[in-house]
């Protein structure tokens, strides 16, 4: 599957938006790591976010909540269901698409308004990122990591579809060395 760069960095920032969520982590670390301003400053920064000036309550409250429309996007049981909450953030969003080539990136498409809101901005982006896996007929790929204890998001872009965790290194190693000492204690007796 061919994804455009922009495509992929905004798939990048609304998976780890969704992941800020407190739901996102095991139960022992449930936090919201998009609690305040500085949070959402912090966001901002890690994602090269740009047109973004400055940030009130008010942008946080609109980002949380978009955050958790995104998060329904990643639990929708079937490709219609995800395309009407897509376009219902989309269209909220008030997209206007628009070429630019900022900060040392070749040209790519905005989605947002010149001067749009920070949670219009990633409404419109991620949305559209979101939108073009449901076009391609992948919506498949966006889960939820398979390990018990964790519901983080990913995208997944493997060829043929076979991701189960969110990060193999972590949950994916955990269950393995899990399920091995299991196999080996039956085995012992």
């Amino acid at each position: 599957m061919l994804i455009p760069h922009d495509t992929r960095r905004a798939l990048d920032v609304v998976v780890d938006l969704v992941n800020t969520a407190p739901e996102s982590e095991p139960e022992s670390e449930q936090t919201d790591r998009l609690a305040d301003i500085e949070a959402l400053y912090g966001f901002v920064r890690l994602h090269n976010v740009s047109d973004v000036g400055e940030l009130t309550e008010k942008d946080l409250r609109a980002v949380q909540d978009v955050r958790a429309r995104f998060a329904d996007v990643f639990s929708a049981p079937d490709p219609r269901t995800g395309a009407e909450l897509i376009n219902q953030l989309v269209a909220a969003a008030g997209t206007t698409p628009r070429l630019t080539d900022h900060d040392g990136f070749d040209w790519h498409v905005h989605y947002f308004a010149p001067g749009a809101s920070i949670a219009d901005h990633l409404a419109a982006d991620c949305g559209m990122a979101l939108a073009f896996i449901v076009v391609s007929g992948e919506q498949e790929r966006l889960r939820r990591c398979e390990a018990p204890d964790c519901r983080r998001a990913f995208v997944d872009l493997s060829r043929n579809r076979s991701r189960r965790y969110c990060d193999s290194r972590t949950c994916g190693n955990r269950l393995h060395v899990a399920a091995y000492r299991a196999r080996r204690k039956e085995a012992a007796g």
